[in-house]
């Protein structure tokens, strides 16, 4: 079975904001999600050799390829219910454009949007598509 995992900075209101996003755009549960600080972020981080922490891009795990920045964000939002996947479009422009414009807001997300003291907790409804 494909599995689709978003890894987010889990301390971050816009990344947080994001999950919501998603969560109430994702009828099918098409995704799980997992903090990039929690054990099965930090593990697959390392497992990537990744950088630990560097935390300033979602990630999306789709099945066994890995996305980041802009196009991981793209990826998402292409299987969304709705209209949202029409953002998709954006895919034309070359990466090295959207992600210019991914690291600058990754860059100031706390400053614009604040963070929290620990990562979010699911509620109970929502705990099996969390890691």
């Amino acid at each position: 079975m494909e599995q689709k995992i978003i890894l987010f900075d889990g301390v971050c209101n816009l990344c947080n904001g994001f999950v919501q996003f998603i969560i109430e755009r994702d009828r099918k549960a098409v995704f799980k999600f997992a903090a990039l600080q929690s054990d099965f972020g930090q593990a697959f981080l390392k497992s990537h050799n990744l950088n630990p922490l560097a935390l300033k891009s979602v990630i999306l795990i789709d099945d066994e390829k890995v996305f980041t920045q802009s196009t991981a964000a793209l990826k998402i939002i292409k299987q969304l219910d709705g209209f949202w996947k029409l953002g998709y479009i954006f895919v034309v422009i070359p990466p090295f454009i959207r992600n210019g414009f991914y690291k600058i807001v990754a860059k100031y997300r706390y400053n614009w949007f604040g963070k929290k003291d620990r990562c979010m907790i699911p509620t109970p409804e929502l705990k099996s598509r969390f890691f």
